[in-house]
């Protein structure tokens, strides 16, 4: 995989993507000068011995504590070890890759007076593929994500665990089987990998990627289903959503009206059906799932800024030697972002289940109950309808606007933070749910169609059909489920799904967002 090359606030989601998928990562050598300067005006600031916060002072609310020159060194070793106070199950190692990445890049910009051996660092655990291991809970998302940044800074002066290359060990054992020496942390340098919303940024990201391929799985699922129920495709007649100007809900229709085209299943009842008006979970996709791709974009757009962005605090200004507290750490947008990504995954779900509700009533699909030939002998699809509506709800449950909670922290002088951790954690198990509500759609619609023959759906339908075939035979007995549901939920997981139907028709996020 061809390596990402950092290039200080220019990196567009299309690289993060690759990052979080294990592409490995270069500085840009021409954002060293400003580097340099930053790391220089924190040199003369203490030669002036005028008191900056976070270089010569305690932090948060002990910012009015003048620590001596002397100190300074030690002053960073403090807060990396104080501050690396997280709990829970670590982070995954993606996530893990990409929060190095985004502090490399953020320090990059040559604003936050950290040296350049420092980046080189940060860059040197990615390419030895040491990653520290970061317990997931404890960050507020203000001031920056500081606990499992502490525990990321932790690992670059050879304390705590690290995976490298798949086993947990010692950091300094680590280190010194790279031949890497911990760091000796500079003026500022600790404060510096701290501050920030790395964290937050990388589970949200993380969770929008994976969103993003769910969401175009299910577009292929709602086309099969809408087949099976021999639903019409006229509600994604292109002139319908022309006038609505919605750029999702087009494309949305327009890729669910070229995933029917030439189905004989549709061909059999253009004429003489005397249902007027499909179900919602049918007519309305390219209203609800449009939504949910502007939404998602929305996101994207969000956290590309703030990839690109520097969250630290204070910030170094080189060109007038000025270092300026602000609030830079406050990941209220990164919040917001994950909570849209959350409020997608779940109506991407819950439009999906009634999809799969749909299909196993007779009243509405018109196919037989539960979708089995021999319907009372046979239970069919009622209980996986029935898992996918525990996941929909589950999912609900856990959409609840984070961004909206606040509690004040460091003795009230961090009187108001984001939750944007909490925010991003919570979307790859809700993505995970979607996986599976989408699994068992494509098994359902796939079955659905089988009532239909001779008759066949369109190409790209009977292409993903086909792949599903190959691995889980038609349902005409009951049979052990769970290993069906586990087998589509891994063509959904993995992309196999969407690869077969043609990615070229289905939209997704703009992967030249930067």
């Amino acid at each position: 995989m061809d390596p990402v090359l950092l290039v200080a606030g220019a990196v567009p989601l299309s690289g993060w993507r690759r990052v979080h998928a294990g592409a490995p990562v270069w500085l840009d050598p021409a954002s060293r000068p400003a580097v340099e300067a930053s790391a220089d005006t924190v040199a003369a600031v203490i030669a002036k011995g005028e008191p900056v916060y976070g270089i010569n002072t305690g932090f948060g609310r002990l910012a009015s504590v003048r620590i001596a020159d002397g100190d300074l060194a030690t002053l960073q070793t403090n807060i990396v070890l104080s501050h690396a106070a997280g709990v829970g199950e670590p982070l995954p190692p993606a996530v893990v890759r990409l929060i190095l990445a985004l502090k490399a890049a953020s320090l990059s910009q040559g604003a936050s007076g950290v040296r350049w051996a420092t980046l080189e660092r940060l860059v040197d655990l990615l390419a030895q593929d040491i990653l520290p291991v970061v317990p997931g809970q404890g960050s507020v998302g203000a001031s920056g994500d500081l606990a499992p940044l502490a525990h990321v800074a932790c690992t670059l002066i050879g304390v705590g665990e690290v995976i490298h290359r798949g086993v947990r060990r010692p950091a300094k054992e680590a280190l010194a089987d790279a031949g890497l020496a911990p760091l000796r942390l500079g003026p500022k340098e600790g404060l510096a990998l701290l501050n920030g919303t790395q964290v937050s940024t990388a589970l949200a990201l993380a969770g929008l990627f994976e969103t993003e391929r769910v969401f175009r799985a299910a577009l292929v699922t709602g086309a099969l289903s809408t087949d099976a129920a021999k639903g019409s495709d006229a509600p994604f007649d292109p002139r319908i959503h022309a006038l609505r100007r919605h750029r999702g809900q087009i494309e949305v229709a327009d890729a669910l009206r070229v995933l029917m085209q030439g189905s004989s299943i549709r061909a059999s009842h253009l004429t003489g059906d005397d249902r007027v008006q499909d179900p919602y979970c049918l007519r309305c996709q390219p209203q609800v799932m449009g939504a949910c791709l502007d939404l998602l974009r929305q996101a994207a757009a969000t956290l590309a800024a703030e990839a690109n962005g520097v969250s630290d605090n204070p910030l170094v200004f080189a060109d007038t030697g000025e270092v300026l507290s602000g609030g830079n750490f406050h990941a209220e947008p990164v919040a917001f972002a994950a909570d849209q990504i959350a409020m997608a995954i779940c109506e991407i779900g819950s439009l999906a289940e009634r999809r799969v509700a749909m299909l196993v009533d007779p009243s509405l699909s018109r196919l037989p109950a539960f979708l089995t030939p021999r319907p009372g002998l046979n239970s069919g699809f009622m209980i996986p309808q029935v898992t996918a509506a525990a996941l929909v709800s589950e999912n609900k449950q856990r959409a609840y606007p984070a961004s909206v909670d606040s509690i004040p922290t460091s003795a009230n002088q961090e009187d108001h933070v984001s939750m944007a951790a909490h925010a991003g954690r919570r979307l790859a198990p809700m993505a995970e749910n979607l996986v599976q509500v989408i699994g068992i759609e494509y098994l359902a619609a796939a079955q659905g169609c089988e009532f239909h023959a001779p008759l066949a759906s369109s190409p790209p339908l009977e292409r993903a059909r086909d792949l599903l075939r190959a691995v889980v035979p038609a349902l005409d007995d009951d049979r052990h489920f769970a290993p069906d549901m586990e087998i589509a939920a891994g063509l959904v997981r993995g992309g196999a799904l969407v690869a077969a139907a043609g990615e070229d028709v289905l939209p997704g996020l703009d992967g030249d967002l930067a």
